[in-house]
């Protein structure tokens, strides 16, 4: 089976920023970041009615410090796979969908198993991780009854881990909500299929300030990924949606 489709979503200044400065947490925002997003509202609304997603990603920078949080690198062709968990009880429940976090050194301690708001009744979590993830971690998530893939050696080979969300769990649409560098990795491995911004009217500046896209540079044989609009809408608050659909990841 083919990998399903995917879109990063991303909400960001003009400037591509997707924080205030490096190391700010979105998770214990300030008045700044409460005045910017003012406006915003469900960020998830939009990709959720337009794409109908079964899989939310996410990546482990939302959850840790830059310092903790792993490079996220698909491997080899072939690479490991280990045991996976998918009790049936959690995954043939009917009209399952995922949140979906790429964990390769099992370094997130979920707190969570269903999504814990009502909006999101039927979204169970699923952590996409590696050979790194010790026994304990991955003990610690059987208890909670949060299924997992084992995928990759050091890291989570992504490329594999979204072919089987397909032919395991049945996705065909994933919407990647996760940062720079994981949004970095999926382009730079030809992951994506769609790009969706919501551009606030608003720029931050700042050297190392989390971007768009916090992939390595492109050498000198590689080139920019082309694009194609798609879609494009003003807001009355000064924000736009547009989307770009890629048309190719080497332009040649």
């Amino acid at each position: 089976m083919a990998r399903p489709r995917l879109i990063t979503l991303n909400v960001a200044s003009i400037d591509g920023r997707l924080t205030l400065a490096p190391g700010y947490n979105l998770m214990a925002p300030d008045e700044r970041w409460l005045e910017v997003v003012n406006d915003v509202g469900d960020s998830y609304q939009w990709p959720r009615a337009l794409h109908d997603p079964q899989l939310m990603l996410e990546g482990s920078g939302s959850f840790l410090s830059p310092v903790d949080a792993a490079l996220i690198e698909p491997e080899d062709a072939d690479p490991p796979e280990g045991e996976h968990f998918l009790p049936a009880e959690v995954v043939e429940a009917p009209g399952r969908r995922w949140f979906a976090v790429v964990d390769g050194r099992g370094a997130i301690d979920l707190q969570f198993t269903e999504w814990p708001d009502e909006a999101w009744a039927g979204w169970h979590s699923l952590v996409l991780t590696s050979g790194a993830a010790t026994e304990e971690h991955l003990t610690r998530l059987r208890r909670r009854g949060i299924p997992y893939l084992v995928v990759g050696r050091e890291h989570v080979a992504l490329a594999r881990a979204l072919e089987l969300t397909g032919e395991l769990l049945g996705v065909h649409t994933v919407v990647s909500t996760g940062g720079g560098r994981l949004g970095g990795a999926l382009l730079r491995h030809g992951l994506v299929d769609e790009i969706d911004l919501e551009i606030l009217p608003w720029v931050f500046g700042g050297r190392g300030t989390p971007a768009l896209f916090d992939a390595a540079p492109l050498a000198s044989d590689e080139w920019p990924t082309r694009l194609e609009l798609l879609s494009h809408e003003t807001l009355p608050d000064g924000r736009i949606r547009v989307r770009y659909g890629v048309l190719d990841h080497t332009n040649r």
